[in-house]
């Protein structure tokens, strides 16, 4: 089949201006850019990664069928997304970082300017829509030791499976909770490894929260592949069940896990230790473009607020997939979709009415799809303890290396919330810019003070969202209003964005 995608590497060989700009090229945005493109949109979409499919599909381009036995079926269903996306009309520009995405007039124009780097060199592209489908982020895991050499998420340890095929050596743990924990430890036996042990942090009461929803979650596509994985791993590794108080031993490097189970205290040697406890969206792009978030009591995380087309409270903003609100991969598809069609609205009027029904057709899909979500919700709900820890030393702020202790002392002081927290301790100021610490010092706040977390809040964050270099931002055409704000005159015939 003819390839129809263009694929661009240099920033100066984009066009000026785009109907729509989709950010990330994982289930969500390949599937908009895809629908979009077909509807007849002059779409450009932008991805960090060398090659699309994002977390969930990363490496599908490129994986042989060697790997399929064990990436599973899930996994390979990326192909018909990917192939769908590269026989659109779309322009994709992979290894790019959008740093800035302003919208103009209030976000109700025809114009927002995206400031996007490409192989060193920044540019600005603007598009009348722009869909962030930026995806999840695990969530942090802070436990004692977790910043040592041979600790490591289970998101990060699962790249170097999906891309190289490679498998960790020696004693291996896994600590935490959630289905990617389990789908993991499955995947690491069916490539021919071996986990020592699992360590899972669901707490028991979790069952029977989870247990009105049973029903519904049976009848999913979630049950089966679910119990299955299960039985997999239990029937091959050691797991350790309401694990509590973990603490990872250290000389130069971890060498043993320390933790509770069911009243008992165990240490188990080590040398490698993966954490993970679930994701949440990946919301630093959505937060520094002014889009409003909310608080998600059941998956305990700040989302995008947003209508039932995925809009924004920013009206040229939509957000799509798992960066929307945690539903997976098939509902990411579903979500992507939708969010195109309903740009397509806005960018040609005259079609609104032909792109409603499917719009609809597609909403019903995906609540059939997000069937079961409420007790995969429920069931793995990582315990307080291991959101918001209460060991003092435990680091929260791992660029900083700022401790639990710390910020407890400054929130029984009543600080206003984490910008405060901000400039006492400069938590969330490092390179990774809040995503490894902030929802830990939210919650932390949040017990200690004894308030909701929509009230805490979170780090507020401005552009640039990735780091780039200052001669790339300062190479770029500034407004007259920019220049004056620095230079104190008012240029003449300068260059404008």
């Amino acid at each position: 089949m003819t390839t129809m995608l263009k694929r661009i590497s240099d920033i100066h060989a984009l066009d000026a201006f785009y109907d729509l700009a989709i950010i990330g090229a994982g289930p969500a945005g390949m599937s908009a850019a895809a629908e979009a493109s077909n509807a007849g949109a002059k779409v450009v979409l932008f991805d960090e990664n060398p090659a699309a499919g994002g977390q969930i599909y990363r490496g599908i381009e490129h994986n042989t069928t060697a790997r399929r036995p064990f990436l599973g079926t899930d996994y390979w269903r990326g192909k018909e997304v990917l192939q769908a996306f590269i026989v659109s009309n779309a322009t994709y520009v992979p290894q790019a970082l959008v740093w800035s995405v302003e919208p103009q007039d209030g976000g109700d124009s025809n114009s927002v300017a995206l400031r996007v780097s490409v192989g060193g060199k920044s540019g600005i592209v603007s598009a009348r829509r722009v869909i962030f489908a930026t995806g999840a982020m695990e969530r942090p895991m802070p436990v004692r030791g977790w910043t040592l050499p041979g600790v490591m998420t289970v998101g990060a340890a699962q790249i170097a499976l999906k891309t190289s095929g490679l498998l960790p050596n020696g004693r291996v743990v896994l600590a935490g909770t959630g289905p990617l924990l389990y789908m993991f430890a499955a995947q690491l036996l069916q490539a021919g490894g071996k986990v020592a042990a699992l360590l899972d942090t669901t707490p028991g009461a979790n069952y029977a929260k989870a247990a009105p929803n049973l029903l519904s979650f049976l009848f999913s596509p979630y049950a089966l592949k679910g119990l299955s994985l299960l039985l997999k791993v239990r029937k091959s590794v050691p797991v350790y069940s309401d694990v509590t108080e973990i603490a990872i031993e250290e000389k130069d490097e971890a060498e043993a896990i320390c933790f509770s189970a069911k009243g008992k205290t165990h240490r188990l040697a080590v040398d490698s230790v993966f954490l993970h406890q679930g994701v949440i969206p990946n919301n630093n792009l959505a937060n520094a473009s002014g889009c409003t978030l909310v608080w998600n009591d059941s998956q305990k995380c700040f989302q995008p607020q947003l209508d039932d087309n995925g809009r924004s409270s920013v009206p040229s903003i939509y957000i799509a997939g798992d960066g929307s609100g945690i539903g997976g991969a098939l509902v990411a598809e579903q979500s992507g979709r939708i969010a195109a069609l309903a740009a397509c609205q806005d960018i040609f009027p005259a079609l609104a009415t032909s792109l409603a029904s499917k719009i609809a057709k597609l909403q019903a899909q995906a609540r059939r799809v997000e069937r079961g979500r409420a007790f995969i919700d429920a069931l793995y709900l990582p315990a307080q303890a291991f959101r918001a820890p209460a060991d003092r030393d435990t680091i929260v702020c791992r660029c900083e290396e700022v401790t639990a202790g710390a910020i407890r002392d400054a929130a029984a002081c009543n600080i206003a919330g984490p910008n405060q927290l901000k400039t006492m301790f400069r938590c969330g100021m490092g390179p990774c810019q809040g995503r490894l610490c902030s929802s830990t010092v939210t919650e932390i706040l949040a017990e200690v003070q004894n308030r909701a977390p929509e009230t805490v809040g979170f780090y507020r964050l401005r552009a640039p969202v990735k780091p780039v270099p200052l001669s790339e931002i300062a190479a770029l055409p500034q407004t007259p209003d920019a220049v004056f704000a620095v230079t104190g005159e008012q240029p003449e015939n300068s260059p404008t964005i």
